[in-house]
Parts: structure tokens; C-alpha cells; sequence
């Protein structure tokens, strides 16, 4: 089982579908040269093909275990999280005043797809300390910054995020950890957090846990939550890890998959730390973190889906089963037209997943840059949809990718049915799918951001007409459907009219976004090759499905308010 890094696909996305080389692209990082670039992915890629990959199996086979309160990692993990380190990839969009290479967020979401791509367990790791960098970099105090920043971009510790508890868990407002104010301007944080990622290592100095937690006087809900950096281990005078901080991993949980990353129960017990953002303002900081990482979530997803679109097209050329019609002379599987079509749409969604993400990411890198607010809107539209259709995507390519292996992909050996189980929770972590959903038509919706969108998918597809086939009638045909949606949602008073439709909207606007990506791909080649065959099938046989979503999303909620509880159970 090989994996082959898609730098040149990325650097066709940036290229073609961002626009690598227009003075808007990277904002205020305009000055890399196409060159730069490549090689940094090339450095990503080779990292990610000659360290990584071979731990993927490794770290399925092995889990981390827990041994007297400390995690040990999965064999060869901790050689490969020094290789991320040491070559500077933690750090890559971090700032350049604590170590960091201050690169924009969109090579980063490049970087992290190969990563997770080659690896997912351990790709999970730096995925978390880059989410935590930005939360620092953005609400942490000028001492805690000089401390902290310099550690966590190095890799010398790592960050993780300690949200969930056991009655708090999409109820982020109900939670009850305590932080009481000491003497020393620090504060003493007492509570149990459950499924914190990567919540200990054996292959970093510290561990820096940044907790949503409670002041004693608090509000109740969202408004009442503050949000603390607590370490493994305190930090002396110098920054040095000094005695061990009263955080204990109690227990590690059994998953479905990414067995090789820890997630844990983890207990503060008057545990030592300090403020970030300021008193009750812990929502706002941490969403710095977590909307990051909820990019970086929907890369998991692309760099799964594509991983396990290369072994499901690799083992169908191999494969030799039945007598195809059509066939350059084989017999492999790779020849009858519905493995085919199997293996059209994988590729074809891996690349309308991964022009979303990227997109999202230059909102991203525009909004930090050019600090207007039509892109932090943009940025805020379409990051849960990069969220859910990227993760959605590794979960539909992986199990497209089971059914060409055939009763070879059911079977562990393959490797097939891992890329399947790992891919699972990126729907469930950093806000489930279907709260991402909800955000969207509840919050994202109202402002005019979504019909700016829409109104500049028109201008696109009035500008391809007559150059992209029959492609711009089609996606026409969806623009306008998703565009009545969203007028429909924004008419509704009822919020459960709205949340009814969610997903389904989600998945529309989703859908008619590939289709332009895949539209600007046909243009950049001249409509001939791989990419405007890829194009064709996307617009051909997935944006279809977006009339149906649209009519889903605007249904409303009677139908199912209208079915008793105990009906749900025959």
C-alpha cells in the first residue's frame, strides 16, 4: 500500500482555482513566487509518503496505551511526530516573531491534507497545536505568548483543546469544570473533560491543555465560560517544564478507528492555570481555535478520501475479474463501467472537497490580512461547509473505495476498511456535522453573505457561457435552486423550519460550489484531459442531486414534529 502526495493537484487547485499569482491570493503573502511554493509542498509531500504513511498501520495495529497516568504512543510515532517538528511544520502559518514560518493558512491546509492523508492518527497532532498557536497568538497575554508560542510552534509541546464533558457536549454551556482565582493572578481549575485528543504523549516535553472552564460567579450558558491554558507540566521562570501539574489522563477510550491517536479522560484537580481572552470570554477564544481546526477537520476528511482513492484505483487496475465490453486488452476490473463510475466519482468529489477547503482557507488568509469584514463573513460561510462536505467526503470515498476492493476491501489486510473508520469521526469532533449545519442556516444565513456568494457564482458562470459545454446550463439549473433555498430560510421565523433543512442545504450549496471549482478546472485546461473528463462527471452525475437537496431543505418540520417518540421504534 503506497501513497503518492497530489502536490501537482494542489498546485493545479492553487493555480487555477484560488488564483496562485493574482495579487489577492495569499493577501499580504503576494510576494510567493509558484516556485516557493511547490517546493514547500514537495517538502510536505515527501514527509508525508516516506515518514508517515508507513505509521498509518502501525498505529491501527498498536494503539497508544496508558501506563502509570502517561500515554505511550504507537510504535515509530514518536520518530515521526520529530520529523513534523524539526522540519518546521507545526509552525508553518504561525508568526514569525515566536519561531514561526508565517506562511498563509492556505499552503497550511495543503500541508495538513498530505499529513492526515498519509496518516490521520498522528496527522491529528499538529492539526491541534496550529489551532491552539492562533488562539494564543490571538487572545493570550504578551507573557504567556513569550512562553508558550515559541514551545508549541518548535513542537517542543504540544496543544490540545479540552471542551467535552460528560453531561456538556454539543451543550458546550452546560459544563461545569470550575476555575477559582489564586493568589498569584493564576487560577485553580477543577472539573472532568471526556474525548480530549491527543490529551498526553511520550514524545514532547509538555503538554499545553487549553480548558473551557467556570468562574465561581459566572453567568450560566456560553456566557459564563473562560478559557485557561493548563500545562503538564508548570512552566519556571525560564519556560522550562517544572513540576508535574495535578492533570491526570484517567483513562484512554476504545474508538472505532484512529487507534493510534490517544483520546482520553482527563481530570484537573486544582489543576494550575492562566487566563486567555479574559474573564468570561472563553467562547470567543476558543472559536479562534476551533474554527481553524475545523478547517483542518474537513482536510482529514480530502486527505482520506484521497489516500483511499489511490488504493481503490490501484488494486482495480490489478485486479482481473470477468470479461469487460470495452477494454484496452485487460481484463482488470479497472475496465467495466460501473468500477469505473465507482472510481470517476471518488476523484471527481476529492477534488470539489479539496478547491472548498482551499477556498475557505484564503478567506481565511484575506480576512487576516486585509481585516475587512466582507472576507471574515465569507470565511465564517464557508467554513462549516468545508467542514462537513470534506469529512463527509473521506466517509463516501472511503466506502466507495470498500466496494471496488470487493470482499478484499471488508478484510483488514487491505487497508481499505481503516481508511473508512478513521475517517468516521472527523464528522463527530471540532462540532458535529449536523451543528455545523445548524450554524449555518441560523447564523451564517442573515447578512447577505450567502447571496454575495451567489451572486458571484452568476457573474462566473455569465463569464464561462459559452465556453464550458454544456456545464453552465446545468450548474444555472442549481444556482438557481440553491439560491431559492436560501431565500426560503432566511424567510423563516420558526428556527426548527430552518434546521429541518440544514443538512440538505449544507449539502446543495456544498455541491454547486464543486461544480464551479470543477468549472474553473475545465476553462484552466481548454476543456480537454483528465480534468475536464473529471468535470463532466461532477456536473454530470453529482450536481444533479443538488435539486433534490433543495427541495429537501425547504420541506420544513411538520412532517417530523408530526411523528410521536414512540414511533420511531417499530
Amino acid at each position: 500500500m503506497r501513497y503518492i502526495p497530489p502536490v501537482d493537484e494542489h498546485i493545479f487547485v492553487l493555480r487555477n482555482v484560488v488564483g496562485l499569482g493574482e495579487p489577492s491570493c495569499f493577501g499580504s503573502f503576494a510576494e510567493l513566487e509558484e516556485e516557493h511554493v511547490a517546493e514547500i509542498l514537495a517538502g510536505a509531500g515527501k514527509l508525508a509518503e516516506k515518514i508517515l504513511h508507513p505509521l498509518q498501520r502501525a498505529g491501527d495495529m498498536h494503539p497508544a496505551r496508558l501506563s502509570n497516568g502517561d500515554v505511550l504512543t504507537s510504535p515509530g510515532f514518536a520518530g515521526g511526530y520529530r520529523a513534523i517538528a524539526e522540519g518546521g511544520w507545526v509552525g508553518i502559518a504561525a508568526s514569525p516573531e515566536f519561531g514561526g514560518a508565517g506562511l498563509p493558512a492556505l499552503l497550511a491546509n495543503a500541508v495538513n491534507e498530505m499529513l492526515n492523508g498519509a496518516c490521520m492518527s498522528l496527522g491529528l497532532n499538529p492539526l491541534l497545536s496550529q489551532s491552539q498557536i492562533r488562539a494564543l497568538e490571538a487572545h493570550a497575554s504578551d507573557e504567556i505568548k513569550k512562553i508558550y508560542l515559541p514551545r508549541l510552534i518548535s513542537g517542543e509541546w504540544f496543544g490540545t483543546m479540552n471542551i467535552t464533558e460528560p453531561e456538556a457536549g454539543s451543550d458546550v454551556g452546560n459544563l461545569k469544570s470550575i476555575a477559582e482565582p489564586d493568589v498569584d493572578g493564576s487560577f485553580k481549575l477543577t472539573g472532568r473533560k471526556i474525548f480530549i485528543s491527543w490529551a498526553d504523549a511520550d514524545f514532547a516535553e509538555n503538554v499545553c491543555h487549553l480548558v473551557l472552564a467556570r468562574l465561581p460567579s459566572a453567568p450560566a450558558g456560553t456566557k459564563g465560560l473562560s478559557l485557561f491554558v493548563v500545562p503538564k507540566f508548570i512552566p519556571d521562570e525560564d519556560g522550562k517544564p517544572g513540576r508535574r501539574n495535578s492533570v491526570r489522563i484517567t483513562s484512554l477510550e476504545d474508538k472505532l478507528g484512529i487507534h493510534g491517536s490517544p483520546t482520553a479522560v482527563v481530570e484537573h484537580d486544582r489543576a494550575k492555570g492562566w487566563m486567555i481572552g479574559g474573564a468570561n470570554g472563553g467562547m470567543r477564544a476558543m472559536f479562534t481555535m476551533m474554527n481553524f481546526a475545523r478547517l483542518g477537520v474537513g482536510c482529514q476528511g480530502v486527505g482520506v478520501a484521497e489516500a483511499a482513492t489511490q488504493l481503490a484505483a490501484s488494486f482495480a487496475k490489478d485486479r482481473r475479474q470477468g470479461k469487460p465490453s470495452r477494454t484496452d486488452g485487460t481484463d482488470s476490473i479497472s475496465g467495466h463501467a460501473n468500477v469505473r463510475r465507482t472510481l470517476a466519482l471518488m476523484v471527481s468529489q476529492v477534488q470539489a472537497a479539496r478547491a472548498i477547503c482551499a477556498s475557505c482557507a484564503r478567506a481565511i488568509d484575506l480576512a487576516g490580512s486585509t481585516g475587512e469584514e466582507g472576507w471574515s463573513r465569507r470565511a465564517a460561510l464557508l467554513t462549516p461547509v468545508a467542514k462537513v462536505f470534506g469529512s463527509e467526503t473521506g466517509i463516501e470515498v472511503a466506502l466507495k473505495g470498500i466496494a471496488v476492493h470487493g470482499g478484499m476491501g471488508y478484510v483488514e489486510g487491505t487497508g481499505a476498511a481503516q481508511f473508512l473508520r478513521d475517517a468516521l469521526v472527523a464528522t463527530i469532533y471540532e462540532g458535529t456535522n449536523g451543528v455545523q449545519a445548524i450554524d449555518l442556516v441560523t447564523r451564517k444565513l442573515d447578512g447577505g453573505e450567502p447571496i454575495r456568494l451567489l451572486d458571484e457564482i452568476e457573474a462566473e458562470l455569465d463569464l464561462a457561457e459559452g465556453r464550458a459545454g454544456g456545464f453552465v446550463g446545468t450548474a444555472r439549473q442549481a444556482l438557481e435552486k440553491v439560491r431559492g433555498a436560501t431565500e426560503w430560510m432566511t424567510e423563516q421565523t420558526d428556527v426548527n423550519e430552518r434546521i429541518a433543512g440544514s443538512e440538505p442545504y449544507l449539502r446543495a450549496l456544498a455541491l454547486l460550489l464543486g461544480a464551479v471549482f470543477h468549472i474553473r478546472a475545465h476553462l484552466a485546461v481548454g476543456g480537454t484531459g483528465r480534468r475536464a473528463h473529471l468535470a463532466e462527471v461532477f456536473v454530470g452525475r453529482l450536481l444533479p442531486a443538488c435539486s433534490w437537496h433543495c427541495r429537501e431543505a425547504t420541506l420544513g418540520s411538520d412532517d417530523l414534529f408530526g411523528i410521536s417518540d414512540h414511533e420511531f421504534v417499530s
